[in-house]
């Protein structure tokens, strides 16, 4: 689980800075389509917007992400690039463990690459989006790859469950899919490295909660890959996430067991696993200097810089209950910068975006990621307003949330 910021991203080099990680797999996760969790209809595959003038926080803002959108055409191809499309093998259909209404499921692709290649793109295809609502694409090595082979081998069906990473160790976060998100094509002359013999796991977040955490179907998802020619020099990306606690009471007005933290708490790792108290623990004495923040509705932690490098594009990750993210440079300094400000953060839009002009950040810069939930649209959302009240904290389910920053980012060579 620990395997994002303190290997790939190169963020901050101690062990307290690894603990965000459990949240890049996560980063997704947790999601549901607010439409259709309890039987609700949107427009049909539209993920309908708020009417003009609605205002943010209203059940509109946070979409209603639900029905089965095409995804869009894909872009013509570049020099070198091709195409390449991996399917699941066979049908997988989802049993959320734990009295749960959530399974992340694990499978292994070979995308059978005999040479050095690019990753330049990528577009996850989700086959029944009744079920799916997240995707995370790991590349592994050889080694790890057999390992992964290994636990699907003596795994019962399609795969293996996978809460919080692939299950199998270190691996590079080279795509994703959440609601709002398609491909997203930047510079031709970056890529992610994808070895001779790469193999990529795809994890897929299955929520069940219209069905009480039973089988609902099954689903096929794909994923399209844009490869290039690894002849060609260009300059490797790598996928940095940025954490923050989730600290956030009950609403004025609500009861109920769960408002108790420590309950709250326990309820995430008995529907989860043990790892996620290291999350939510851990990530709160890292971001709160020792000492877990106090609750409230916002909340932020700086993460220092080990390497240099240049950021090219960014994107945040909360579930239903966020109100507005923000990712800065060195705030408070003469040249702070903001990187990403979605002041009314909408769950169905998701999507990478590539900045105007690339960041160049240095060793010991600081970046901060800022967020804001609010208790009281759990009143509002159909997926939320049905389930007991509770005090948020960092977790994988639809009840819970996260706050997340993501960066996509090339380290320097030198």
């Amino acid at each position: 689980m620990e395997h994002t910021i303190r290997r790939r991203a190169r963020w901050a080099g101690t062990a307290a800075a690894a603990l965000a990680t459990v949240l890049l797999a996560a980063s997704c996760g947790g999601q549901e389509h607010p439409a259709t969790a309890h039987g609700q209809s949107a427009a049909p595959g539209t993920g309908t917007p708020p009417a003009a003038g609605a205002p943010s926080g209203t059940p509109g803002a946070h979409g209603g992400h639900g029905g089965s959108a095409e995804p869009p055409p894909a872009a013509p191809l570049r020099d070198s690039e091709r195409f390449a499309t991996l399917t699941l093998p066979r049908p997988y259909t989802p049993k959320a463990p734990s009295g749960g209404t959530d399974e992340y499921r694990c499978f292994l692709l070979d995308p059978e690459l005999k040479d050095k290649a690019f990753l330049t793109g990528s577009q996850f295809l989700p086959q029944n989006t009744d079920l799916v609502h997240h995707a995370i694409i790991f590349r592994v090595d050889a080694g790890q790859a057999e390992k992964a082979r290994a636990l699907d081998e003596r795994t019962p069906g399609e795969g293996w469950t996978c809460f919080g990473d692939a299950g199998v160790g270190d691996g590079a976060w080279v795509g994703h899919w959440a609601p709002g998100a398609d491909e997203t094509l930047l510079d031709e002359k970056l890529g992610y490295p994808m070895p001779p013999g790469s193999k990529l796991i795809m994890q897929v977040h299955y929520n069940l909660l219209a069905a009480d955490g039973e089988a609902g179907g099954s689903d096929r998802s794909a994923i399209r890959l844009r490869l290039a020619d690894g002849t060609t020099d260009r300059d490797p990306l790598e996928t940095a996430t940025l954490a923050a606690p989730v600290e956030l009471p009950c609403a004025p007005g609500e009861s109920g067991p769960l408002c108790e933290r420590g309950a709250a708490v326990r309820d995430v790792i008995q529907r989860f696993g043990e790892q996620s108290r290291g999350a939510i623990e851990g990530l709160g004495q890292f971001c709160g200097g020792g000492t877990l923040p106090k609750a409230g509705p916002t909340q932020r932690c700086d993460h220092k810089i080990d390497a240099a490098g240049t950021v090219h594009a960014t994107a945040g990750h909360m579930h239903l209950l966020g109100r507005a993210i923000k990712v800065e440079l060195n705030p408070g300094t003469p040249g702070a910068k903001t990187l990403l400000d979605i002041p009314d953060y909408d769950f169905d839009e998701q999507a990478i975006r590539p900045l105007d002009t690339p960041v160049e950040v240095k060793a010991g810069d600081t970046l901060r990621v800022t967020c804001t939930h609010d208790a009281g649209l759990r009143r509002q959302l159909p997926a939320l307003r049905d389930l007991p009240a509770r005090y948020v904290v960092w977790g994988e389910g639809t009840s819970d949330e996260m706050c997340l920053g993501l960066l996509v980012w090339s380290p320097s060579r030198s």
